[in-house]
């Protein structure tokens, strides 16, 4: 059961999740003891999965992010599994979803350039046997960044 302390501590974590227990605790108004045994119980109940850094794709040579549509040619679970095991090898693949309607999958890429999409889409994902037809859209902008889940 999440108190009211619990939702504002997954909040702030969610925003900052470099926050030390003590930054914590006067943001809850807490011990710093206190903020961290509430932490340390969220991540135990499973609630905290883990700790990332948000990293500038820019500053890392990634100009292009696009939304890859994978409809695949048979569905069965063999192709489902060959398809996310080449999916898993990928590293400008930084998610992957599962789809009703049209599409089977949607993947999230990051990649340098035009050619570095093309590459991906023409000598990766649609020579794979499983793979009939891939759509990609570009994204041009951005107005909202990634967040955290509604708490």
């Amino acid at each position: 059961m999440l108190d009211s302390t619990d939702i504002r501590l997954l909040s702030k974590l969610q925003r900052r999740a470099n926050l030390t227990a003590q930054e914590l605790g006067d943001l809850l108004h807490l011990s710093a003891s206190q903020a961290a045994r509430r932490r340390a119980r969220l991540e135990a109940d499973g609630l905290i999965l883990g700790y990332t850094a948000r990293l500038d794709p820019s500053q890392l040579g990634l100009t292009v992010q696009a939304f890859v549509q994978v409809q695949m040619a048979a569905h069965n679970a063999d192709n489902a599994a060959s398809f996310v095991r080449l999916v898993n090898t990928l590293p400008e693949v930084v998610g992957c979803w599962t789809l009703t309607g049209e599409a089977d999958y949607l993947l999230r890429v990051w990649v340098a350039d035009l050619p570095a999409l093309n590459a991906l889409i023409h000598h990766r994902l649609l020579p794979h046997p499983a793979v009939a037809r891939v759509q990609s859209q570009i994204v041009m902008d951005q107005p909202k960044a990634d967040s955290g889940l509604p708490v």
